[in-house]
């Protein structure tokens, strides 16, 4: 493996005339571009060998029994929920506080999403206000863990468990992270729920350019996902063009094209072979920033609680009320400095509108109205971080 550049510079010039320090960059090297030239030259390029084996690799570094690669985290939600059968009229769980795909694959499936405050610490799922949601039609329960850090897992599934409710992990941030269980800890992934959904987009911590994983414990599920993401189809084209003898396959259920082409696959393979080494250096990122930025009055740094290891997928900051976010956005973008507001409350678009009326979101849209999300990646070194954190003390002090 190449060493990682500790210099990163990306963008056009900013209005002063620095140079653009991204809010995510992907890490890709000599060893991406080797393995997918690999897979061009064979011929094989669709869903094949190298999606098996990444299955493989990803399931035993999260310690899963099963993994199923697909197209996105997006394609995974969904077919995590149609697996579970869950379809019209059903009620899901979840928050409104996460990208919207949360919320959309629960819509798509014709159910009704549920949401649920978040805890303003964790800008996770507030399990205090979990058990007053759950009515005769919740069938599952979507626990995000928000930009890398762990939901509480022990505290929803006691929840769940007892009232017979499925639960799926929106993992999409959470490759690498990790949580404490029964003293011992855990990467997400290792099934504690029913399911769990990664997402390899480029604003996550390893990436195939675009990507999803499903893990589970259950070997039917893993079935159904595999059957589902590949049009239904009995006999996977793998089998049939390695066979010796004509086979017919058939169409059994009604399915879907989620797959991940072996291209991706091979990216993903030796982007999991960095992963450590990935997270090592956000963590280290996210320590310098809490050195730099923890003596300002009035901005509120993100923690962990004891329980969690975050993957620092996202670095956000809570602003001061007397500031106005787009402002210091803007600020800090003529510096050269990208940013990104709040994650986004599903309700507050037009499709979910009608949902959360009467609802209680107040954290929801707080965490939304009043954070940033600062730069943060594995090439960012103490120079970069100091200039963020100058810039953030300029706005404070303005």
């Amino acid at each position: 493996m190449v060493a990682i550049r500790t210099r990163s510079r990306f963008g056009p010039p900013a209005a002063g005339g620095g140079i653009v320090i991204p809010i995510a960059a992907p890490l890709l090297a000599d060893e991406e571009a080797d393995a997918a030239r690999a897979v061009v030259l064979s011929g094989w390029v669709s869903q094949g060998p190298q999606v098996a084996a990444f299955e493989r690799e990803f399931a035993a570094l999260v310690g899963a029994p099963h993994a199923c690669a697909v197209s996105n985290c997006t394609t995974a939600l969904q077919l995590a929920l149609a697996a579970l059968d869950i379809g019209t009229g059903d009620e899901v769980i979840t928050v409104s506080h996460s990208f919207i795909a949360t919320a959309n694959v629960i819509r798509h499936q014709g159910a009704i999403p549920v949401f649920v405050d978040i805890d303003p610490e964790t800008y996770n799922l507030d399990c205090a206000r979990l058990a007053e949601a759950i009515t005769e039609r919740t069938r599952a329960i979507i626990a995000v863990h928000q930009m890398g850090m762990p939901c509480d897992m022990a505290a929803l599934m006691a929840i769940a468990r007892r009232h017979g409710i499925a639960v799926i992990e929106d993992a999409a941030c959470a490759a690498g992270s990790q949580i404490r269980i029964d003293r011992e800890w855990e990467a997400i992934g290792k099934p504690r729920g029913d399911i769990a959904c990664f997402s390899f987009h480029p604003r996550k911590v390893i990436t195939t350019g675009e990507g999803g994983m499903l893990t589970t414990a259950d070997a039917d599920l893993d079935r159904k996902f595999k059957l589902l993401r590949q049009h239904g189809m009995s006999v996977p084209d793998t089998v049939r063009h390695n066979s010796s003898s004509v086979i017919f396959e058939e169409y059994v259920v009604l399915g879907y094209n989620y797959r991940m082409t072996d291209m991706q696959a091979a990216i993903g393979r030796r982007q999991l072979e960095r992963l450590p080494e990935l997270v090592a250096r956000r963590r280290a990122v996210a320590a310098r920033y809490a050195e730099q930025l923890g003596n300002l009055e009035g901005l509120r740094l993100p923690t962990e609680p004891a329980w969690a290891r975050s993957n620092w997928q996202s670095y956000c900051v809570r602003l001061p009320d007397r500031l106005d976010q787009r402002i210091v956005m803007q600020h800090l973008l003529d510096k050269g400095i990208a940013t990104r507001r709040g994650i986004m409350c599903a309700h507050r678009e037009q499709p979910y509108s009608s949902l959360a009326q009467g609802q209680d979101l107040r954290q929801s849209e707080l965490a939304q109205d009043r954070s940033i999300l600062l730069p943060i990646y594995a090439q960012m070194d103490a120079e970069d971080t100091l200039r963020v954190a100058d810039a953030v003390r300029a706005e404070l002090e303005r």
